[in-house]
């Protein structure tokens, strides 16, 4: 038997990181290695201040655009990129040409023959739903 008096144990208090934050983390950490010049990360509008700040904490030009009622377009990187953003990205996403959408793809480090194939369908006017579209679908140009 001990002398020591029963103590009971200090319970830890942990924050948990949102998901959304995690993905951001992760999206900072491949643009200092160079895994990509700009991102584009949508997130729900509570998060979007502790998304900027960790942003300006770390000197990363960004981008922000609505994305609906709740949620937020933030684009971050290179700011020669961010500029060319400014210039194609003037309206939601859903909206841009099939060109615009093709440039975005491409800046964002999609897969090249994958947003050729997007294009070509956008273009012809194929729905990738095949034909039962119910109006949300991208190629309903």
């Amino acid at each position: 038997m001990s002398n020591r008096p029963n103590v009971a144990c200090k319970a830890r208090t942990t924050t948990t990181i949102p998901t959304a934050l995690k993905v951001l983390m992760n999206h900072i950490y491949e643009l200092h290695k160079g895994v990509r010049h700009m991102v584009l990360f949508t997130c729900n509008k509570k998060y979007s201040e502790l998304a900027i700040q960790r942003l300006e904490s770390q000197g990363i030009p960004y981008l922000l655009q609505p994305a609906g009622q709740q949620n937020l377009n933030v684009y971050f990187g290179r700011r020669e990129c961010l500029e060319a953003i400014r210039l194609i990205v003037t309206r939601p996403l859903n909206q841009l040409t099939p060109e615009e959408d093709f440039i975005l793809g491409a800046m964002l480090g999609y897969d090249l023959c994958a947003q050729c194939e997007r294009y070509c369908k956008r273009k012809q006017g194929k729905c990738e739903c095949n034909g039962t579209c119910d109006g949300k679908c991208i190629n309903r140009n």
